[in-house]
């Protein structure tokens, strides 16, 4: 058999006399194949992305095994596993850490659930393991839920992790000293933001490790269950399998650099299948006792879902874009660059909007003025939108010709666009189009920034409204010297030149916000900020990601996956609660392009220059993909990677039935 990126033959061998497993019963499933239970953590859509990306690859190969999904999360989710063949069913397989927002923790309410979990988890592991039995179910595998571990060991049959973290880990983070405080407003930004859901967050305080403990042991109990580690890029220390470094998690951090201690670093770098690790535990004297192979810990390829391979063409493209109702003119990636903003599921609303004591910052790209004149179709039903494109082309999808040939005759390539003035009146200030708006998460203060001039609340600065006829003369420096116009205010030139919070760095981007509401951008009538559009809610995120040249959001294993997949730098708000994000850290910085966002400059909408930064960094390498397009590599790797586990399990039974029929059985 030829070496795979893992090889989990390699890494085990031995075996142990004890009876035979039992048989279990005729069950529905492909003739020689083996039957696989499929355990998936329902916090977060990582964990659901890559459990439907590996059991693609599983029943990819021939014979064909029957793979079944349990899971918290819901159903959808695992929608193109499903279509391939997969079963599921909804289960309460696991607890949650409690997120008042997308990157903030809310410490005791996430150990009252993991409490609550807890006191069921007798019954569960009960009823789990009967119906294991019940199903004739081969091997259990698990990201990242204990529970599955505990019910195939009482059902006695192997268990496989296949994750980039323990949640053993994650719960005893919540005793770290570190404190996560939200940023303090800048008054002048915010003018309401005291009466925001954050500033009546509860304090975040640790939780001392004499509780903690107790129950972080229940959970570090169940994952050393398993029988395999298949460790994901990504990682953090595996304490239910390497001996070093042991719990609590929080000595793996420095406290002053907010990163892994350099003895964790280095202990991560190494292969697991160095590490010593710890014993495995016996089944139950009815179910065979000792166990026919050593624990073993492996590294395994990125898990994720691949791109369509025709979103690398100019075609595909068209077609993913004109979905999120992105303009033609827009699609041209060497004019145009997209921001993702993408918090993992989090739903984002659209808030009052808010006037600002400052003046707008001026904008002297000619871009301005083309994106204020334009509409995305977000906020109209997509069902009313495509039924009438001829109602709606004119104002939603503009001609390219006839809107150049506006932009040419406003002159808008010498200076930022102008009003026109009334008979009689001096020619009012240049006026220009801040992309910004307020944008928030549920429980999050608003992105507190300048608004477009074109919209229609009563509380945004009062701006003229920009008009498509050639404008007045543009004001120049020798009219102002000879006082031609003297109704001009002499401000002071700083005055002008101050620049506000941007979202965006510059005209030639636009950004596409994903799991938003239905109704966000027509909320009190108010129109989307210029340049930002909304994704469908059933757009198929690995092709976004793709076409995007930044992505703005959390630290989630699934967003960076596809990131690096897809070359796309990641602008990230740091979640300094979650251990998790530590080890995503250092894959970014070693596989793709990572560059922080820190909560205050997300919150006012600061965003442009770390987008920009990150999109120089990556550039290079976004610019080679796009050139390569879609390689079928991911495919590959996990195709061997499902090939590897059924040949370790293969291992597994062959070395049962040699126990069972030794002398000593």
């Amino acid at each position: 058999m030829p070496q795979l990126p893992f090889d989990p033959l390699a890494a085990v061998s031995g075996a142990a006399s004890a009876k035979q497993r039992p048989q279990w019963g005729a069950i529905p499933r492909v003739r020689g194949s083996c039957y696989l239970v499929y355990y998936c953590s329902g916090h977060g859509y990582g964990h659901a992305t890559r459990v439907s990306a590996f059991a693609r690859h599983l029943l990819s190969l021939d014979p064909r095994p029957t793979v079944h999904i349990v899971s918290s999360a819901p159903k959808q989710v695992f929608a193109d596993s499903i279509a391939a063949g997969v079963s599921y069913r909804n289960a309460d397989i696991d607890p949650v850490i409690v997120q008042p927002l997308a990157y903030r923790v809310d410490r005791q309410k996430s150990v009252e659930a993991l409490k609550s979990f807890l006191s069921k988890k007798d019954r569960k592991v009960l009823e789990e393991s009967h119906w294991l039995r019940d199903i004739g179910a081969d091997c259990v595998l698990s990201d990242a839920a204990f529970l599955g571990c505990l019910a195939a060991h009482q059902a006695g049959i192997p268990s496989v992790l296949i994750s980039n973290f323990s949640f053993d880990s994650v719960y005893s983070y919540l005793s770290t000293p570190y404190i996560d405080a939200p940023p303090t407003p800048e008054p002048e930004l915010f003018d309401s933001l005291p009466t925001q859901a954050a500033m009546t967050l509860p304090p975040d305080i640790p939780i001392p490790q004499e509780i903690l403990a107790p129950l972080v042991d229940e959970i570090l109990a169940g994952f050393r269950c398993a029988d395999l580690l298949l460790r994901l890029p990504g990682a953090i220390p595996m304490p239910s399998f390497s001996i070093e470094p042991g719990l609590p998690s929080p000595n793996w951090v420095d406290l002053n650099t907010r990163m892994f201690t350099e003895e964790v670093a280095m202990h991560l770098e190494q292969s697991p299948s160095s590490y010593a690790l710890h014993p495995s535990l016996d089944f139950l004297e009815q179910h065979d006792g000792h166990k026919p192979l050593p624990r073993a810990a492996l590294s395994a390829p990125l898990l994720v879902r691949s791109p369509s391979p025709t979103v690398y063409t100019a075609e595909g493209r068209r077609r993913l874009l004109n979905s999120v109702g992105v303009p033609p003119y827009l699609h041209n990636p060497d004019k145009t660059k997209i921001l993702i903003v993408s918090f993992g599921g989090q739903v984002f609303y659209k808030p009052c909007s808010r006037a600002h004591s400052r003046s707008p910052s001026r904008v002297g790209t000619p871009g301005a003025f083309a994106t204020a004149m334009t509409k995305s179709l977000n906020g109209i039903p997509r069902e009313v939108a495509l039924s009438k494109p001829s109602d709606m082309s004119k104002e939603y999808f503009p001609d390219p010709d006839r809107l150049a040939t506006l932009l040419r005759s406003s002159s808008l390539s010498e200076g930022p666009p102008s009003v026109v003035a009334s008979p009689g009146l001096p020619p009012p200030k240049p006026v220009t189009m801040a992309r910004t708006s307020p944008l928030k998460i549920p429980g999050a203060p608003p992105v507190a920034v300048p608004t477009s001039p074109l919209g229609k609340s009563s509380r945004r600065v009062s701006l003229p409204m920009l008009q498509m006829i050639p404008p007045s003369p543009l004001l120049t420096q020798e009219a102002k010297a000879q006082d031609d116009y003297p109704g001009w205010s002499s401000a002071p030139e700083d005055e002008f030149e101050e620049e506000l919070p941007c979202l965006l760095p510059d005209e030639s981007w636009i950004a596409i916000v994903c799991g938003v509401s239905k109704e966000w951008g027509r909320e009190d009538g108010e129109e989307l900020p210029p340049g930002f559009y909304v994704a469908p809610r059933d757009i198929y995120m690995p092709d976004l990601t793709a076409v995007a040249d930044a992505l703005l959001g959390k630290l989630g294993y699934g967003t960076v996956s596809e990131c690096v997949d897809a070359c796309t730098p990641f602008v990230y708000v740091p979640r300094p609660l979650f251990i998790e994000e530590h080890g995503l850290r250092l894959l970014l910085g070693s596989e793709g392009v990572g560059v922080e966002l820190s909560r205050s400059c997300y919150e006012k909408g600061d965003w442009a220059d770390a987008v920009q930064e990150a999109y120089m960094r990556g550039k290079d390498a976004k610019a080679k993909k796009r050139q390569e397009g879609e390689t079928g590599k991911r495919r590959k790797e996990g195709r061997e990677m499902a090939r590897g586990l059924l040949d370790w399990l293969d291992r597994w039974k062959a070395g049962a039935r040699a126990m069972s029929s030794s002398p000593a059985a």
